[in-house]
């Protein structure tokens, strides 16, 4: 197994491995990582790099592989595949893994890769394929060792020879009765440590949580990680089993989400590719940058408004960013906190009210602080009681609006149905500079003219 430093060095071993010896032995180097790790040197490979390696993949593992990358390099790669050769690369996979690598290629294409495909493996991805990617029923795997209720441990144990390899990451049996209705798990701990004439019934767990095929993929998230979930039973409306979700996929949700809120606060997608192309990058974050542009040209209409108080004092103009940028950092504190505990589920219509005045109460509090310690400042500064009081009282008003803002903006999005995390640091920048900027200078308009 190659070890942490070696696979740190990798890329630039295969760098100068492509420039100074044979393919062959680049390709003896890959091919000896595990998909995993050969799916992280071709996302960690500049482009030039990139194409070469995947010509380098084993036919074998290409499929684990491309399985394994992120959405844009897996969607640049199968780009260049036929129906044919996306079927071939598909085999032997699991089907969740099958339906990922499918619902990357455009509709039109998706047909002729199913009729590529064997007809045992078409039905099981198009059962799957019927439901919306992100949900239950588009993460799950119909690949499941059910079981009678009526029959013994040892019957149990011998239908378990017969198969060549269970599914990956089974840790329980499911129990359904005659018409495939759900009825509990039999773990498989349980089970080898049960006397041989034991009945199922007496040993399977009936209160199993089974999750409902219309599910989010979120909301699935949050039931593996409250209840410590390795796998779970995945239902249709009339509680029959239709598939299982395990802990792999899970961990791939989490890991998306987690992207998606990180990158989405930058105005950026979350299929964003560290080294993708200059062509492609620019553009992207040109459209977010011209959003933050007029959104800056509004807070300026703003400060334009008082042109005139701030030609009498010059020292305004000084600390004018002072109200903006901590209200800005209040404000994303805020946004921050709530939509992360949306994303958790765990804000409702019962505990809003309690949030909203505690983030208040909290903006104030702040408020008044920094307001005394800034007044402070500013007091020893330009010897100015007065422009003490001014800035102080636009800290407060802005920290508090900042907490409002923080508070119910995601909440607004989320029922106008726009991603908070992508549009909510944007809008908040801009109600915090506004409001900054019209408090310190309104306050200064009343007690210095």
């Amino acid at each position: 197994m190659t070890n942490t430093a070696d696979h740190n060095n990798l890329l630039a071993r295969l760098g100068n491995a492509i420039d100074s010896v044979t393919l062959n032995q680049v390709r003896h180097i890959l091919n000896n990582l595990s998909p995993p790790d050969v799916a992280h040197q071709l996302e960690t490979a500049p482009p030039k790099f990139r194409r070469i390696l995947w010509e380098l993949v084993d036919p074998e593992i290409s499929g684990e592989v491309i399985h394994e990358l992120s959405d844009e390099i897996k969607l640049e790669f199968l780009r260049e595949m036929d129906s044919a050769e996306v079927a071939s690369l598909t085999e032997g996979l699991n089907v969740d893994d099958i339906v990922d690598i499918l619902q990357q290629l455009p509709d039109r294409v998706i047909p002729e890769v199913l009729l590529a495909m064997s007809v045992q493996d078409r039905q099981r991805v198009e059962s799957v394929l019927t439901y919306d990617e992100d949900t239950a029923g588009g993460l799950m795997d119909t690949e499941v060792i059910t079981v009678r209720p009526d029959i013994t441990v040892d019957v149990v144990l011998r239908y378990l020879r017969r198969f060549e390899e269970i599914p990956d990451i089974t840790d329980n049996l499911f129990i359904v009765n005659r018409n495939d209705k759900f009825l509990g798990n039999l773990p498989l701990s349980k089970l080898l440590i049960s006397p041989p004439n034991t009945t199922v019934r007496e040993v399977m767990h009936t209160q199993v949580r089974a999750i409902h095929v219309d599910l989010t993929d979120s909301e699935v998230a949050q039931l593996f990680q409250r209840h410590d979930l390795v796998s779970a039973p995945v239902v249709d409306d009339h509680q029959h089993l239709v598939g299982r979700i395990t802990i792999d996929d899970v961990v791939d949700v989490i890991v998306e989400d987690a992207d998606h809120s990180l990158l989405a606060m930058a105005g950026l997608r979350d299929t964003e590719d560290t080294f993708s192309s200059i062509g492609k990058t620019a553009p992207r974050r040109a459209v977010w940058l011209g959003v933050n542009l007029l959104t800056a040209i509004l807070a300026s209409t703003a400060i334009s408004l008082f042109e005139a108080t701030l030609d009498k004092v010059v020292a305004l103009a000084i600390l004018m960013p002072i109200v903006a940028s901590m209200g800005g950092v209040a404000g994303s504190q805020t946004l921050t906190v709530v939509i992360r505990g949306m994303a958790l589920g765990q804000i409702e219509r019962g505990n809003l009210n309690w949030l909203l005045s505690k983030e208040f109460a909290v903006g104030a509090i702040n408020g008044l602080l920094y307001a005394l310690v800034v007044g402070c400042i500013v007091s020893l500064w330009f010897q100015d009681a007065t422009m003490a009081l001014i800035i102080g009282l636009a800290m407060v008003i802005n920290l508090m609006a900042a907490a409002l803002s923080g508070t119910l903006l995601p909440i607004l999005l989320k029922l106008m149905k726009i991603d908070p995390a992508l549009a909510g640091t944007v809008i908040l920048t801009t109600i915090t500079d506004v409001v900054g900027f019209v408090s310190f200078l309104g306050l200064a308009a009343i007690f210095l003219t």
